[in-house]
Formats: structure tokens, C-alpha cells, sequence
């Protein structure tokens, strides 16, 4: 049977100059608001957690940041 652990971080707005996913104060959401360089940022959380073994599962956009839940297999014995 496959285990696994899980792990939820949380990464604030000051990480980020504008959000992954960008809404305007008249609730027009675009992705063409998002500097690209923001993009990358968010790229390179995933990369260096997906480096560890974990596997995405889900992320939430808030206005004060980003939470990242996460799952990797546990390794048997």
C-alpha cells in the first residue's frame, strides 16, 4: 500500500509584486497583468519543492499571499 505525508507552506505577498493570478479593483481578472518575472518566482517554488519529491496537490490565492498544499510518497521499509 502506497503512504504518503503531506505538507502545506505559505508564502506571502511580499514575495510577489502582483500575484500569480491578477484582479483589478473592478473584479476584471487577467493573466496578462502578471510580470513574467512573477511567473518565474512561482516556477521556482515548484521546481525546488518538486526537487525534494513533492507533488503539488493544490494552491490558494489570497491577497496576502499563497498557500501550497503538497504530498510526496513515503518511502517503505
Amino acid at each position: 500500500m502506497k503512504t504518503f505525508e503531506y505538507e502545506i507552506t505559505k508564502h506571502p505577498a511580499e514575495e510577489f509584486h502582483k500575484l500569480v493570478y491578477f484582479c483589478t479593483e473592478s473584479a476584471e481578472c487577467s493573466l496578462r497583468e502578471v510580470p513574467d518575472d512573477q511567473a518565474a518566482k512561482l516556477g521556482d517554488i515548484l521546481n525546488e519543492r518538486g526537487r525534494q519529491g513533492w507533488e503539488l496537490v493544490q494552491v490558494s490565492f489570497g491577497q496576502d499571499g499563497i498557500m501550497a498544499f503538497w504530498k510526496r510518497k513515503i518511502k517503505e521499509k
